[in-house]
Parts: C-alpha cells; sequence; structure tokens
C-alpha cells in the first residue's frame, strides 16, 4: 500500500513494514527534486506512479552515473538525462595547483571568508543569479541541496570570499566546510569582469587557506556544458572523481 505521509513524503508499506520511502524537496531554484529509497523494482514504481500523479511536471532528480538500476528505473518513470556534473576532487598545496604566484588583477581584494559584508554580498549574488538566468539559465548550474525560504539565496554569509573592486563585490566563492573535504559550491564573476583572473584569485585564496589549515583536498560540481569552470579547476590540478546525472520528467 502507498499512502503520502506528508506533504512530500510517501511511504509503501506491506505487512505493516514501511518497504519503501519517497520524498519531494523544492529547490531555491524553484525546480521540485524527488527520490526514491526502495530495495524492489516493483515497490519503486508503485512510489514513483503515486508521486508523479500527486506532483507537477518539471520533476527533477538526481543519480550517481554508476548506479545503472537507479538509472533504469527513473527511466521507466518516464525521466531522461538532461545533464551531467562532474565531481572534481582539487588538491590544495599550491605547488600542486601551480597557484601559489596568483595575485588578484589591479585594483582587486580578496575579502576573506566570513569578512564580507552581508548587504553587498546578498546584492552580489542576486546581480549574479539574473545575469546567469538572462543567459545560460540558473538551472544549468550545480543542483542545490539546501532548502531556503523564498526570496533567499545566501543562507550562511561567513561560507563567502568575495573579490571586491573600489566599494563594490565583483565575485565570489561559497564553500561548504564538509568535514575533512570542504566542497566549493559557487564560484561566479560577475559578467562585466570575466576573462580577467578574478576567479582564478579567488581559487587560489580559498585553496591556500585551506591548505595551510592542514586540509589536503576540496571538492567541487561543474555542469559538463560549463567550459570555462572545468578548464580552471583542471589547471589547478583537479581530478575527475565521479559524475552524476540530472534526469527529468516534463
Amino acid at each position: 500500500m502507498i499512502t503520502r505521509v506528508a506533504d512530500r513524503q510517501w511511504n509503501a508499506v506491506d505487512d505493516g513494514r514501511v518497504v519503501g520511502r519517497g520524498d519531494a524537496s523544492r529547490r531555491p531554484d524553484g525546480r521540485i527534486f524527488v527520490s526514491i529509497d526502495s530495495w524492489h523494482g516493483a515497490v519503486f514504481d508503485r512510489l514513483a506512479d503515486a508521486m508523479l500523479a500527486d506532483l507537477p511536471t518539471p520533476l527533477y532528480t538526481l543519480v550517481d552515473e554508476t548506479d545503472l538500476d537507479l538509472t533504469s528505473s527513473w527511466e521507466r518513470a518516464g525521466f531522461t538525462i538532461r545533464r551531467r556534473e562532474w565531481e572534481y576532487l582539487v588538491p590544495t598545496d599550491p605547488r600542486v595547483t601551480g597557484l601559489n604566484s596568483v595575485q588578484p588583477p589591479s585594483g582587486v581584494t580578496i575579502v576573506p571568508a566570513g569578512e564580507a559584508n552581508e548587504g553587498p554580498l546578498r546584492t552580489l549574488d542576486r546581480a549574479i543569479r539574473d545575469e546567469v538566468e538572462a543567459t545560460v539559465g540558473w538551472q544549468s548550474m550545480p543542483a542545490e541541496v539546501l532548502p531556503l525560504p523564498d526570496g533567499i539565496t545566501v543562507l550562511d554569509p561567513s561560507k563567502y570570499a568575495v573579490a571586491a573592486l573600489s566599494d563594490q563585490y565583483v565575485g565570489l566563492l561559497r564553500l561548504a566546510p564538509v568535514a575533512r573535504q570542504p566542497r566549493i559550491g559557487l564560484i561566479a564573476v560577475r559578467a562585466g569582469r570575466h576573462r580577467r583572473g578574478i576567479a582564478r584569485a579567488l581559487l587560489a585564496h580559498v585553496l591556500g587557506s585551506l591548505h595551510r589549515s592542514g586540509i589536503g583536498t576540496a571538492s567541487a560540481e561543474v555542469n559538463e556544458s560549463n567550459r570555462a569552470a572545468m578548464a580552471l579547476f583542471e589547471g589547478a590540478g583537479a581530478q575527475r572523481a565521479s559524475s552524476n546525472l540530472e534526469l527529468v520528467r516534463r
């Protein structure tokens, strides 16, 4: 029996035991992502049918590309592959990254994480999101997983290092301090300041800080269509560790 036990949660129950769970969550960009935890294909299919009947489309999900069974299960439910995200392992040692001599471009200073002024940071984040949305679309960025209140895109300002030019912030890097291997969740520069070395300077600063703290590697997720980001990380010695597929049902 499939039961909707909460607004965005479903249980599959067999003989009084929960044999599968389905969840839906709305990401900060407005998209609804779904997930199903089940050992048996038939239970997965029943849960998927119930969830798809209750939820509006489009719907999205993420799977490890090596998990062929799970990918096949979502494809049976009508999902198709939309894009691939590479997960990189990024060394922090400047002798490996080659970033030890990197300096910000003239007039630009790097404000360390936790020292940025919150108001200008939120203004920069909003401006970058608008620029991305007006070009490739924010949905091309790595999938965000934190549930945030409507209109809030910067949950914890202390996670951001920023690049400042005069009295304006022009670039940012968000670092999630995951134990043992921090994750670079976002690195972005205002459209009018591209190709000046600002992103590379931000990356050099953050990786150098991690190295001095005794952390050997960080991780980062990059959409395979973002050639500039891939070149930035691979140029710093980053290695592809795994890949995720984003699937969609329209």
